[in-house]
């Protein structure tokens, strides 16, 4: 089977390719106690990762086997699970599914319902075998373990590529919501504008370096959010790892902000000779960027957190939110100093 005829199979129900033979482990259970569950149960024909549940069967963490192994039997379960869960939803397609590996990359995810109830586990392996490999795959035995690494995913992702261009619509309709948003925010900006009409008027230099303002603004949330999402690949989203992150982005916020905002200001200042809206210029540089660090970060990691893609969603929010809270801090500083 090649790729034009597997394509179709990806508007499927994703249900239709989990698998049932998998245990699920209470959350107060101990290690000793999952150990013998799974003993008695058996494991099924793929184990990656074993899933709790609480006492009304819904999904609260997920137990990779490795610790599982290696973790004193008397442990409580609960010590040794990761509480962060990413679950696929039933009413997923398998295109759906296949985007969750190349985000996440992981071996494998939980199907729950809307009650968060695991309902099936979809593997790679499994895609490996029937959507990626299946051409040198069919005289295998469906027993076999098809070796998954980076490559998977990288191969993963192309494909989608290719699925993706063959539907002009499905692109549109993904990704038009999210430059709504920033349509949204140009207007709301230039609301605002329109407010500090008569101190624009007033102190041409503030126009004129209104674009230098929104362009660093832009320039460091942006980098900010890439730092942030190329960490959220590999850390969980925690207070600890947000207070630790604030903290080094705060500092190299001020020290981008404080640097930007003289080097402005002595450029304000040497052109028109205006101290004070060279102060003003330079003094709200380095208060946006502070906050576009801050947007930088924190938006990527809340929509990380409530299981959005953080690379397609992140841009248009970040960039909305750093440019009106830029002009904010520039327009108000204009109006209070200058008027």
């Amino acid at each position: 089977m090649n790729l034009a005829s597997a394509i179709p199979d990806f508007d499927t129900p994703v249900l239709q390719h989990a698998r049932k033979d998998f245990p699920l482990l209470d959350a107060d259970m101990s290690v000793g106690e999952a150990l013998q569950r799974i003993r008695r149960e058996g494991v099924g024909e793929r184990v990656i990762y074993f899933y709790a549940i609480d006492e009304e069967k819904r999904l609260v963490g997920v137990v990779p086997t490795r610790r599982l192994l290696t973790a004193p039997l008397e442990t409580a379960l609960r010590e040794v699970m990761v509480r962060r869960v990413v679950a696929v939803p039933v009413k997923a397609t398998v295109l759906d599914a296949c985007e969750f590996f190349v985000l996440y990359k992981f071996l494998a995810f939980p199907v729950v319902d809307e009650q968060r109830r695991v309902v099936g586990i979809i593997d790679a392996n499994l895609f490996a075998e029937e959507i990626l490999e299946a051409g040198d795959t069919q005289d295998r035995s469906r027993s076999e373990t098809v070796p998954v690494g980076p490559e998977f995913f990288e191969a993963l992702g192309f494909r989608l590529e290719q699925i993706r261009g063959a539907s002009a619509w499905r692109a549109f309709r993904f990704r038009f919501p999210w430059l709504l948003v920033t349509v949204t925010g140009g207007t709301v900006s230039a609301i605002l504008a329109g407010f500090f009409e008569a101190t624009l008027a007033g102190s041409l230099i503030i126009a004129f370096f209104l674009t230098m303002v929104l362009g660093l603004t832009e320039s460091v949330s942006m980098q900010t959010m890439s730092v942030t999402i190329h960490a959220l690949r590999s850390v969980s989203v925690t207070r600890d790892w947000l207070a630790s992150a604030f903290r080094r982005e705060l500092a190299t916020a001020v020290l981008l902000g404080v640097s930007c905002g003289f080097v402005v200001c002595v450029i304000a200042w040497a052109w028109r000779h205006d101290l004070r809206a060279a102060i003003v210029i330079g003094g709200s540089i380095a208060f946006s960027l502070v906050t576009a660090c801050a947007f930088g970060l924190a938006v990527p990691s809340l929509l990380h957190r409530l299981k959005l893609d953080p690379k397609i969603a992140a841009g248009p929010v970040t960039l909305v939110l750093a440019d009106f809270i830029a002009l904010a801090i520039y327009f108000t500083s204009a109006w209070l100093v200058l008027r």
